[in-house]
């Protein structure tokens, strides 16, 4: 099974880090975002990946080559980021039959199985119920669970199933078709969505059923990634089995990856320590801590510390990207 993963985006809301990291390569529980799709799509017999790249490609296809040398993966540009139907639309070339879609903004819990229970569909939808939905693309459905509609940002409460990126589609000939059709118009509001190319396979006949994930967390903005970097702690990710210093107290979930060097601290809850980080004198809470990154003499919460970054004598809330330093008063 083939799978296209669009891995082109910027990343503005996670700026700085996304200046000089690819969003997917960011980590939650001391690994890459990306590592963990993979690996769920390898387990349900993906073997072929078609990865839509863009900001930061090299670092992309680097970690790929790297860490999944035996997954074939072909690499396409989108060098102009015109919306997610014109980024899928760049891989039809290399699809050959039904196709899975993943966006890496998001980690999921999703039943696969449908894929078989339901092969009377023309494809799967998996969604969340949100309270807001006005952020999402929403998916009306039919009393039978099929999607009838799918609506940008609604302004009034039609749906609250958000859309969460991960899509099944066996009619992939019929999706690429609508795709063609949405970007032979004009964009809507302001880029070319493949929801609307999925609303064109629904006027045409299609069935796109719809399934809600157990589990849905968003990687996509600073406090959204703090979440999610506790939810995979408490899934027993990043959690090196190794023994902290006497001097370290630990209070809820923490990942702190072996080759990291912590003492005279208190951590957590929610805190993940990167291989070659130091940190000494301080009280972290809801904090991510880079790889090679120092902090001393501190006291942080809901804090991202990028890779090779410096924070010493700080207190509050502080978001510091790669190879960057930040220091309070001296005493």
């Amino acid at each position: 099974m083939q799978a296209i993963i669009p891995l082109a985006g910027k990343g503005t809301r996670v700026r700085p880090h996304t200046h000089t990291r690819p969003k997917p390569l960011l980590r939650v529980a001391n690994r890459p975002v990306l590592s963990y799709v993979v690996e769920q799509l390898q387990s349900i017999g993906v073997d072929e990946v078609i990865a839509i790249t863009g900001h930061l490609a090299p670092q992309i296809e680097r970690y790929l080559a790297e860490e999944f040398a035996d997954l074939p993966v072909k690499f396409v540009e989108q060098v102009e980021q015109r919306g997610t139907a014109d980024a899928i639309g760049l891989a039809e070339s290399f699809v050959t039959g039904p196709v899975l879609i993943v966006f890496v903004d998001t980690l999921f819990e999703a039943d696969f199985s449908l894929i078989e229970s339901h092969a009377d569909a023309a494809g799967i939808i998996w969604a969340k119920e949100v309270e807001d939905y006005q952020r999402y693309g929403v998916v009306v459905t039919d009393g039978d669970g099929y999607m009838t509609r799918i609506i940008e940002k609604p302004s009034e409460p039609i749906s609250k199933l958000a859309n969460i990126g991960v899509y099944y589609i066996r009619d992939y000939e019929l999706m690429f078709e609508g795709v063609r059709h949405v970007m032979s118009q004009d964009p809507n509001l302001g880029e070319y969505f493949l929801t609307d190319a999925f609303q064109y396979m629904i006027d045409h006949g299609a069935r796109l059923y719809t399934a809600e994930v157990g589990g849905w967390f968003d990687c996509g903005k600073p406090e959204t990634l703090l979440d999610t970097n506790l939810a995979m702690i408490e899934r027993g990710h990043g959690t090196a089995a190794r023994a902290l210093p006497a001097d370290v107290t630990v209070l809820g979930g923490v990942a702190v990856e072996d080759g990291a060097d912590v003492r005279d601290s208190k951590l957590g809850p929610n805190v993940s320590v990167a291989k070659g980080a130091t940190v000494a004198r301080s009280i972290l809470r809801d904090c991510i801590v880079g790889v090679g990154a120092r902090v001393e003499d501190s006291d942080l919460t809901d804090s991202l510390v990028g890779d090779h970054a410096v924070v010493t004598r700080m207190s509050g809330t502080v978001n510091v990207g790669d190879h960057s330093e930040v220091h309070g008063p001296p005493d």
